[in-house]
């Protein structure tokens, strides 16, 4: 499935300045391996040793996933995964 990451300005200087990413996959785990496959330094910032990390937010057409099936919830061709990290202000 055709797939488009979106990623916030703060991120986007580890993925070659693009602010949206083509990939492929059947499930947001697939499109985050294709992802972190084109460019790895996103996948310190987004991941740890538990996977996605805690301040790392990620919706699927406008939904988080945390409340759908995590990872493993499913994309359809054309979906957007639009990825949100935390961010503390003050």
């Amino acid at each position: 499935m055709s797939v488009t990451v979106k990623l916030p300005t703060q991120l986007r200087d580890l993925a070659s300045g693009e602010a949206e990413i083509p990939v492929e996959g059947a499930t947001v785990n697939d499109c985050l391996a294709a992802l972190f496959g084109a460019h790895p330094a996103l996948k310190d910032r987004l991941t740890d040793e538990n996977g996605v990390r805690r301040f790392v937010n990620l919706y699927v057409g406008g939904e988080d996933v945390r409340f759908l099936d995590g990872v493993n919830t499913a994309v359809a061709d054309g979906a957007e995964i639009t990825v949100l990290p935390a961010v503390a202000g003050g």
